[in-house]
């Protein structure tokens, strides 16, 4: 008896990716529900070798809907997710909407999966940030056996990590500099084609942008409230992966050696780190894979008992959708939910 799964907002990235996902790891569905908002309506997504049609999320009856992956935003999810997780079937949320909602676990399987029975308050699980999903998976093994104290991460997001529009803009923005006309710039606070921007989401009273403010709260309440992390964050010229480069400073002593046998063994990871041309993974090599790569890993002499390493990992998949589908995978492994249909029968 398999689960009955919706997904909402299944006709953006991240949606399409988690219909693919779901498909690729064999997840133990009945049926898929493609969900968007109306002008969405017909559609047509796929999911392995079938076609399905989207509905209209606002129309439909989650009463009888074991799980529901939604990525349709913020707004729509502040607005639905409560509804739907009333109506018994659990929302797995990629919004920041309910990521700081102390009712709300917000998991990342390979770092904190055990804080996902704290679900059944309010039936909403939160899937973190991009750039935090892929840091945190790098952390914590480093942070169980060193006991990290700070971290300074600099990140380079890709515009995927700002939906469709920002990957069209990317890619429009290129051809009219080829073409020599001006390329106009709607989704990004700057040209982002064949530039940097260094702010993601808005500003903050501190100065920092709210993306660094997610990756710091998000750390704290995934891996250690007692962890201090500060971070800059910058988008660039890239479709798909964001990359990582990180410094830690720990409370025991930590070589490069230890880190790279520790992070080899750890789920989720994959460490390519060899000093030579192309010993390292880039957001080209990651894009379109589950783990999260690790390499120029380095001691950071500036520092008692400190680490740099760089860290690239798909954001619509590890970042996102893969994610999302790893928390629905220990709902069902650890047997925390049961097929409602099987329950009416």
């Amino acid at each position: 008896m398999g689960y009955k799964v919706a997904i909402a907002g299944a006709t953006g990235n991240v949606g399409r990716e988690m219909l693919a996902i779901l498909e690729e790891r064999g997840f133990p569905v009945s049926e898929v529900v493609p969900l968007a908002s109306r002008r969405s309506l017909g559609q047509e997504v796929s999911f392995g070798n079938k076609t399905l049609k989207v509905k209209a999320l606002e129309n439909y009856d989650f009463s009888d809907t074991d799980i529901c992956l939604m990525s349709a935003g913020g707004a729509v999810s502040k607005e639905w997710s409560p509804k739907i997780g009333a109506q018994g079937c659990v929302v797995i949320d990629n919004s920041s909407a309910w990521r700081y909602d102390s009712d709300v676990p917000l998991i990342v399987p390979e770092v904190n999966a055990d804080a996902i029975t704290g679900f059944s308050k309010r039936n909403i699980i939160a899937n973190p940030n991009c750039s935090t999903a892929q840091l945190v998976v790098a952390l914590k093994p480093l942070h169980d056996r060193f006991g990290i104290k700070r971290v300074v991460v600099s990140t380079y997001q890709s515009v995927s990590g700002a939906g469709k529009e920002g990957m069209d803009e990317l890619d429009r923005q290129t051809k009219a500099l080829y073409s020599m006309k001006d390329p106009e710039t709607k989704k990004f606070p700057a040209r982002i084609a064949f530039n940097l921007i260094p702010h993601i989401d808005v500003f903050m009273e501190d100065g920092f942008t709210k993306e660094e403010w997610k990756m710091t709260v998000e750390t704290k309440k995934i891996l250690d409230p007692k962890i201090k992390l500060t971070a800059t964050c910058v988008r660039v010229p890239v479709f798909i992966g964001h990359s990582e480069a990180v410094n830690i400073e720990c409370e025991q002593p930590i070589t490069p050696d230890e880190a790279r046998e520790i992070l080899r063994a750890a789920p989720g990871i994959l460490v390519i780190d060899k000093q030579e041309n192309g010993g390292y993974a880039t957001p080209l090599d990651a894009a379109g894979e589950d783990a999260t790569y690790i390499s120029r890993i380095r001691e950071d002499a500036t520092v008692e008992n400190g680490l740099a390493f760089w860290c690239v990992s798909d954001n619509l998949r590890k970042g996102a959708a893969l994610n999302a589908v790893q928390i629905a995978e220990v709902l069902v492994n650890r047997k925390l939910i049961q097929p409602r249909a099987k329950a009416a029968a």
